[in-house]
């Protein structure tokens, strides 16, 4: 997974958002191919008064930078884009894009992926518009599910078309089925959605490693030959699967958590390391597991743990969900099962500093 991984300056997190003060920004511009590597869907902070949590947001998108992140995510699945107002949606896009200015040098880009699926293309494509004006470079869309009886592949991908022409900015196909009223696009709808130049990759959250290998391999075709669609997986628990096959990387919730280790993996691929690599995606793939059966919430439960309990106050849901029990068994379960992931992560990090 050859990655182009950006240049951290000095850690350094702002604790309010930041203006720039002159145009050489970080973020990267469009229409570049999207780098191969780890993308983040990060999670949602809220203070204890239910609204966003700016400082929380920035300390968690600079760590995440600091790992070597190649990308960011935000208002995906794990983000709660669901539970916020559209003007919170704004406040959480600025607070990254600002902090992608502060702590990245800005010959290194990282592209800002932002969630912006609704129901309808008007407010699909308003949602891209306001998207970009927060920041984000590029926007990644559902299928419009709602009506997923009556709804067929030629809607869907006229649909996608749509969205791909009237969006400000470049988008990536998001298939995550159990989030569009179970509406799965196979391979030969992807790829159709895939020939409109402004649909440029897709997070595929089914987990179907066959339908990535059969994109990796059709997708130049319908793009007259151009290597510039990004395919990725959608969680931890087959990076080295995905690599096998010629994918691009991965779109991971579990990577809020260890995202150096989810680096590794990629790196131990290119660097021909397979029996490492493996080794590594068995440890991820079994913490991962927790992070897939108790979701979002149970990623937020695990945040004290890896990264300390001062994020304890900011990683509590919205309603209807709450916060696992800190002293119950779930948590218990998470704690115990992701430990060698932890393990592994400290040493990363560790080696990253003495570097």
């Amino acid at each position: 997974m050859a990655s182009s991984r950006h240049v951290s300056k000095a850690p350094s997190t702002p604790t309010t958002p930041t203006t720039p003060t002159h145009s050489n920004i970080s973020i990267s511009n469009t229409p570049q191919r999207l780098p191969n590597g780890v993308y983040v869907p990060m999670l949602a902070f809220f203070t204890p008064e239910d609204e966003i949590d700016v400082p929380a947001t920035q300390r968690h998108t600079a760590r995440l930078l600091a790992a070597g992140v190649t990308g960011l995510v935000v208002h995906g699945s794990n983000g709660e884009a669901v539970h916020m107002s559209r003007k919170e949606r704004r406040t959480v896009i600025k607070a990254v894009a600002d902090t992608v200015r502060h702590e990245v040098e800005s010959h290194n880009p990282v592209p800002i992926i932002a969630g912006c699926s609704a129901s309808s293309l008007k407010e699909t494509v308003e949602l891209c518009q306001e998207a970009k004006e927060a920041g984000a470079t590029h926007a990644l869309i559902l299928a419009p599910g709602y009506y997923s009886s009556i709804l067929t592949n030629d809607m869907i991908v006229e649909y996608f078309h749509s969205v791909a022409t009237n969006s400000p900015i470049p988008i990536l196909v998001y298939n995550f089925p159990a989030a569009a009223n179970g509406k799965d696009l196979d391979s030969d709808t992807i790829l159709r959605i895939a020939a409109h130049p402004d649909v440029v990759g897709v997070k595929l959250t089914c987990g179907n490693t066959g339908k990535l290998a059969r994109l990796v391999v059709d997708v130049p075709r319908v793009r007259g030959g151009s290597d510039d669609f990004l395919v990725t997986g959608g969680s931890a628990d087959f990076i080295l699967q995905g690599q096998i096959v010629g994918g691009h990387g991965t779109i991971s919730g579990f990577a809020n958590l260890a995202p150096r280790a989810c680096v590794r993996i990629g790196e131990l691929f290119d660097q021909g390391k397979f029996a490492e690599a493996k080794a590594l995606q068995h440890q991820v793939a079994r913490a991962d597991w927790l992070a897939i059966r108790y979701g979002f919430v149970g990623v937020k439960a695990a945040m004290p743990f890896f990264w300390g309990k001062g994020e304890q106050a900011a990683t509590v849901p919205r309603l209807p969900f709450k916060a696992l029990d800190a002293g119950g068994v779930s948590v218990k379960e998470i704690q115990d099962g992701m430990a060698s992931v932890l393990r592994i992560e400290r040493k990363l990090a560790a080696s990253a500093v003495a570097a």
